[in-house]
């Protein structure tokens, strides 16, 4: 079978790896303007590596199962993504008051990494 579950599940979690090393490299590049600014970067990056991995843990989680399953899995990772992500920014901008600027732009460069290791063959 050319597009396995396995397959599947390699992609997620290398999609994870690399918003994480991007994540990680801006908020290293934050450093520069101060603490609070990497950190902001940082959670921005990781609120979004972390709605990727709760997508991909409950996206490929199990063995295969019918395509309905399946769908239904993945709306409700999708779902589970944007609640783990709201809530990261949440706390980050109203609880902890951490810049905005770096928070969201770490979050769009994140996202944006999907699309290049979307591309990378293993």
């Amino acid at each position: 079978m050319l597009n396995s579950v396995a397959t599947g599940r390699r992609l997620a979690f290398r999609i994870v790896l690399i918003q994480l090393l991007v994540a990680v490299t801006i908020a290293l590049l934050f450093l520069v303007q101060g603490v609070s600014s990497a950190l902001a970067a940082g959670m921005g990056g990781g609120a979004v590596v972390l709605g990727s991995l709760v997508l991909a843990l409950r996206s490929f989680g199990r063995a295969p199962m019918s395509a309905n399953a399946a769908l239904l899995r993945m709306l409700v990772g999708m779902f589970l993504k944007w609640v783990v992500f709201l809530a990261v920014l949440y706390l980050a901008l109203v609880q902890f008051a951490l810049p905005p600027l770096p928070l969201l732009l770490a979050a769009v460069v994140t996202t944006l990494s999907f699309l290049f290791a979307a591309r990378l063959k293993a």
